[in-house]
């Protein structure tokens, strides 16, 4: 039961991703557009969720994969025959070979997850400000590698050329993957664990959970995700620069994750949704736009200050964001249906609450995590 019960979790955001992209399938080319981004930025915000929602430790790196991942998915799927002219630096290696767009977003992934685990070896040992502190470094050292080095890229230009194929259906089937990843992760042992040393860590270092090595699993599979992403980000828009990949982009999908609730795979997913549609509405009203009889004309760069005004706003009146950090379960109908004077599963209710712990029978095997140390 209570496994049924955890599986209804995963049907809220599933359904919310699915409705996204088939409204953005219906919509004229303008609007799809638009909603493809939206889904997008799901995965970037559901990447995120993976680590810093499971975690507690707020990351300011996860974009450096982002990045990572949007240029080896656009430099790799440029023919080979136009390599040498618009890029005329590039390794041998990379000047010579190509491969096709649904194969580079495996690469995007892999490269996310490979550099998320060389970077998370030594930093997964930091929490609160140093941790930040450390990743925020990450994001700097990526773009400034990819900004200067045209080794392994068009360095400060753009990255042009880059084949146009993912669109509101591609985008959501990228969305519904993260999902799922991050929905079996967080419902597998590692993430439990995880979880419990989010909310007490000396108590989990008591009992003999390797905090770092779980934290390094969730770095890891965030990095893949954001790689992911990545790669449907810059075969959307068909051309990257390190610009788009950075502090801006940072700064929004935290607050995308920050306003839902970051302590969910629910919030992540409406926080991401809701988020986005504003943004995308606020730049539009930075050129003029009419709503109803109004007609909406904000200066420039005034998305971003309403944006940061939202997060604190959220931070300082509803700290859990809009969801509360909670899932949001669906009732589904049981199968079969219970018998005469059955009564529901009490047990159903408290799957996922916190448990206090109870005395053991002599004899009774203890539920308590082996020592991982």
């Amino acid at each position: 039961m209570t496994r049924r019960r955890g599986l209804t979790q995963f049907v809220a955001p599933a359904l919310l991703l699915i409705a996204v992209g088939i409204v953005g399938g219906l919509t004229s080319a303008g609007t799809q557009e638009d909603i493809t981004s939206v889904l997008i930025s799901a995965t970037m915000v559901i990447a995120l969720y993976v680590f810093i929602g499971n975690s507690g430790v707020i990351s300011f790196g996860q974009i450096s994969f982002v990045a990572l991942g949007a240029f080896a998915a656009g430099l790799m799927t440029i023919p080979s025959a136009v390599k040498p002219t618009v890029l005329p630096n590039l390794f041998p290696f990379l000047a010579d070979h190509s491969v096709g767009s649904f194969e580079s977003l495996f690469l995007a992934a892999g490269l996310g997850a490979l550099f998320a685990f060389l970077a998370g070896v030594p930093l997964m040992r930091l929490s609160g400000l140093a941790a930040g502190i450390a990743t925020f470094a990450v994001l700097e050292i990526t773009h400034n590698v990819l900004r200067f080095w045209d080794k392994i890229g068009p360095g400060a230009q753009t990255l042009a050329l880059v084949p146009e194929d993912v669109g509101p259906y591609e985008a959501m089937l990228g969305a519904l993957f993260a999902a799922t990843v991050a929905f079996l992760y967080q419902r597998s042992r590692s993430g439990r664990l995880l979880r419990a040393a989010r909310e007490d860590p000396a108590a989990a270092q008591a009992v003999g959970v390797n905090i770092h090595r779980h934290r390094l699993v969730a770095f890891t599979i965030s990095g893949a995700l954001a790689g992911l992403a990545g790669g449907l980000l810059v075969h959307q828009i068909g051309s990257i620069t390190t610009e788009q990949v950075y502090l801006e982009l940072t700064f929004l999908t935290l607050a995308m994750l920050v306003v839902g609730g970051m302590g969910s795979l629910w919030g992540a997913v409406v926080g991401a949704v809701l988020v986005s549609f504003l943004d995308i509405f606020l730049v539009d009203a930075e050129g003029g736009v009419g709503v109803g009889p109004l007609d909406v004309d904000l200066p420039s760069g005034a998305s971003l200050v309403i944006l940061g005004a939202l997060m604190a706003s959220m931070l300082i009146f509803r700290p859990a964001g809009i969801t509360g950090g909670r899932e949001l379960t669906l009732r589904l109908p049981r199968l079969g249906g219970r018998g005469p004077g059955e009564q529901p599963d009490e047990r159903e209710a408290a799957a996922d609450q916190p448990q206090p712990e109870q005395a053991l029978a002599p004899g009774t095997r203890s539920e308590t995590p082996r020592s991982e140390t």
